[in-house]
């Protein structure tokens, strides 16, 4: 299938529907992009990516929908929202779906499938995809890419047979990459959200209460390691889960940390700026997860405890 044969829907066009949804579009995909508070800014200037790896990317036609009413229906759906409004995205992703769609959920955490899974009609695929980047948004339409962007993708739940299942992550995969985006299969998708939970455990919920990027966090030795402490954690966790990780994980992770630019998590600017944090699916789901299986992560739960201090004050 050609690029324009296929009919892309961003839901939740911030730091990454924001980024994906340009880069895809850039390459001739037919893309839509749904917004709300940024729905006039877009449509009078268009989208902005200033990347450090592609260079400046601008949509000046964006193809911006206030309601998922009002947006054609997508063979695919890129879920960019944040996990917090998981429970109000499955009726836009279910009207914005066309029949045999293929809903990818960009999120972090563990469980944001099964919590939309739940809501969603079950001709929907859907699947996950883990990404590894750098991005943030600066500015209503404007978003800020450092670093990375590479997405893994793998099959959750639908009406698909294993090998359709399969062809379908590879589809998705091939989309990726003809958009100049590195992107491979997740052959476990819950193995890979605890992967991922290794470097999100301690860098977004310590970049909140310490106030750092990742540069001071790694140069610190205290907090150097307390990073590693969590990261090992996670690893245990995932383990006892039935989901081992490699053991050299947590020491590539912290060496790739260490070659990356500084870099403000997700989290740090949710909370900057007012929005709810995402501590259901980073902490709540993998602890209790580790509970399950008689598996402690007193650091992490030191955290999350921390975290959830700073959200009530907040509120």
């Amino acid at each position: 299938m050609t690029a324009p044969n296929i009919r892309i829907g961003i839901i939740g066009t911030g730091a990454i529907g924001g980024f994906y949804g340009a880069m895809l579009a850039r390459a001739s995909y037919d893309v839509h992009f749904l917004l709300r508070s940024e729905f006039e800014t877009v449509q009078q200037n268009g989208l902005q990516i200033n990347s450090a790896v592609h260079g400046s990317i601008h949509l000046d036609s964006v193809q911006a929908y206030r309601t998922a009413a009002q947006m054609p229906k997508c063979d695919w759906l890129l879920i960019g929202a944040k996990s917090t409004s998981n429970k109000e995205l499955a009726p836009l992703i279910a009207e914005a779906a066309a029949e045999d769609a293929k809903v990818v959920v960009l999120q972090n955490g563990l469980g944001v499938e099964e919590t939309l899974r739940e809501a969603l009609p079950s001709h929907v695929h859907l699947l996950g995809g883990l990404c590894l980047i750098c991005a943030h948004r600066s500015a209503l339409g404007v978003v800020e890419h450092q670093a990375l962007g590479g997405v893994n993708i793998g099959y959750h739940s639908g009406p698909a047979s294993d090998a359709d299942q399969q062809r379908l992550v590879e589809e998705g995969v091939a989309m990726f990459r003809a958009a100049g985006i590195d992107s491979n299969a997740a052959a476990n998708l819950e193995q890979a959200r605890w992967q991922k939970l290794v470097w999100n455990l301690p860098y977004n919920g310590l970049s909140v209460l310490l106030d750092a990027g990742t540069g001071p966090l790694m140069s610190n030795p205290d907090s150097r390691a307390l990073v590693k402490s969590i990261m090992l954690e996670a690893c245990g966790a995932a383990a006892a889960c039935g989901l081992p990780l490699p053991d050299v994980l947590a020491d590539r992770m912290m060496t790739f940390t260490d070659q990356m630019p500084d870099y403000l998590p997700s989290m740090y600017h949710d909370h900057a700026q007012g929005r709810p944090m995402e501590l259901e699916a980073i902490y709540a789901a993998p602890l209790a997860a580790a509970a399950d299986h008689g598996f402690a992560m007193p650091k992490t739960e030191a955290l999350y405890q921390a975290l959830r201090f700073f959200s009530a004050r907040t509120r």
